[in-house]
C-alpha cells in the first residue's frame, strides 16, 4: 500500500490485574492504519477490540495497563506522552465514537454545552464562535434545525440523533483517526445504514483514517477498506476485504464467515464456532484457537503462530501457513 501510515501499534501487551489473577486481554498485537482509510477490527465479544481503541487513547481503567509495546501516531509514541500532552491528542488529532451515545453524553447539560466545550478546548475558541462550528457541525452530520438541537438535552433526541450528535463531536476538530467503537449496535436497521453512509461520506469529505471496532462482518463490508480479525487477545488474520472475505486463510476467519446468513442459501441451521472464546487468566498453550479449530495438530497445541504474509496486502497467523 502506498500510503503513509497514520496509526502504527507494534508489540502491545495489555493486561487487567484481577484477584483472580492476570487477564491478558492484549497480548503482543502489531497493527497499521493508513491515512485515508477505514479499517475494521472484528471478533467475538470479550476478544480484545474494545481494549486496543482504549490503549490507543490511554484510557484503559484500572486495574488495567498497558504493560509493553509502542503506539505511534504521526510519527510520535503515544506511550511516552504525559496526561496532559494525551488529553490535548483525544478529541483533537484522534476522536471517538462509543457504543452507547446516552452513556456517554451528560444528562444536565445541553448538547449545546458539551460540544462547545469540545471546541472551546481543543480549538481555543471564544463561546461564539464555539456555537457557530457546533452549527455548522450538526449541518455536515445532517441534523435537522442544529440551531435548535444545541438547547436539547440528551434524553430528548432518539438513538439515530445522539449518534449523529456524536459523530459531530467527534469530527468537530476535524481529527486525523477517528476511532468508532460499535457505532451502529443499538440501532435499528435502517438507522444504521444511515449512519454507515453518513460515516462513510464524512470519511472522504474531511479525509479522515477510520478505525472501526465492531462483531459485525456486514458493517465492515460496507465501509471498510481493510479488516483485521481478532481472537483473544491477538490478530489472527489481517489483509484487504475483498481478499479476506472470499479466500480467507485462518480456521477462526472462515468459521466467522460461514455463520453468515446469505440470501438464496437454504439451510436448516446456521453454522456455528463450537466451544467459547478462552479463558484469557489461563489461556491454551500454543494458538489460542486451538481447542475450537477443526484442523488442529500436534503443534497448534504446543506453540504460537507468528504474524506471516501469505498474499499482497495479506497476512495470516497460522501453523498451516508456516514463515518461509
Amino acid at each position: 500500500m502506498d500510503k503513509d501510515i497514520l496509526l502504527n501499534i507494534k508489540g502491545l501487551k495489555t493486561y487487567f490485574y484481577t484477584f483472580d489473577g492476570v487477564v491478558k486481554a492484549i497480548d503482543g498485537i502489531d497493527l497499521t492504519v493508513y491515512e485515508d482509510e477505514t479499517l475494521g477490527i472484528v471478533g467475538e465479544t470479550g476478544c480484545g477490540k474494545s481494549v486496543t481503541s482504549l490503549s490507543v487513547l490511554d484510557l484503559v481503567p484500572p486495574p488495567g495497563k498497558i504493560e509493553a509495546g509502542e503506539i505511534w501516531f504521526e510519527g510520535q509514541n503515544l506511550l511516552t506522552k504525559s496526561k496532559k500532552e494525551m488529553r490535548e491528542i483525544r478529541g483533537g488529532r484522534i476522536s471517538m465514537i462509543f457504543q452507547d451515545p446516552m452513556s456517554s453524553l451528560n444528562p444536565v447539560f445541553t448538547i449545546g454545552d458539551q460540544i462547545t466545550a469540545v471546541l472551546r478546548v481543543h480549538q481555543n475558541l471564544d463561546k461564539y464562535q464555539a456555537r457557530q462550528r457546533a452549527i455548522k457541525v450538526f449541518h455536515t452530520v445532517r441534523l435537522p434545525d442544529a440551531e435548535q438541537m444545541l438547547t436539547k438535552y440528551p434524553h430528548e433526541l432518539s438513538g439515530g440523533m445522539l449518534q449523529r450528535v456524536m459523530i459531530g463531536m467527534a469530527l468537530s476538530c476535524q481529527p486525523k483517526l477517528l476511532i468508532a467503537d460499535e457505532p451502529t449496535t443499538a440501532l435499528d436497521v435502517t438507522i444504521q445504514a444511515q449512519i454507515l453512509k453518513l460515516m462513510h461520506d464524512l470519511k472522504h469529505e474531511m479525509r479522515t483514517s477510520i478505525l472501526l471496532i465492531t462483531h459485525d462482518l456486514g458493517v465492515v463490508a460496507k465501509i471498510c477498506q481493510r479488516v483485521a480479525v481478532m481472537y483473544a487477545g491477538a490478530f489472527v488474520e489481517i489483509g484487504d476485504l475483498r481478499v479476506v472475505f472470499q479466500a480467507p486463510k485462518h480456521p477462526y476467519t472462515l468459521g466467522l464467515l460461514r455463520t453468515i446468513p446469505r440470501l438464496g442459501h437454504r439451510r436448516e441451521r446456521l453454522d456455528t464456532i463450537k466451544g467459547r472464546v478462552p479463558n484469557l487468566i489461563h489461556p491454551p498453550p500454543g494458538c489460542r484457537f486451538h481447542p475450537r479449530c477443526p484442523q488442529a495438530t500436534d503443534i497448534c497445541r504446543q506453540r504460537r503462530p507468528v504474524m506471516v504474509k501469505v498474499g499482497a496486502g495479506h497476512q495470516v497467523a497460522c501453523h498451516l501457513y508456516p514463515p518461509a
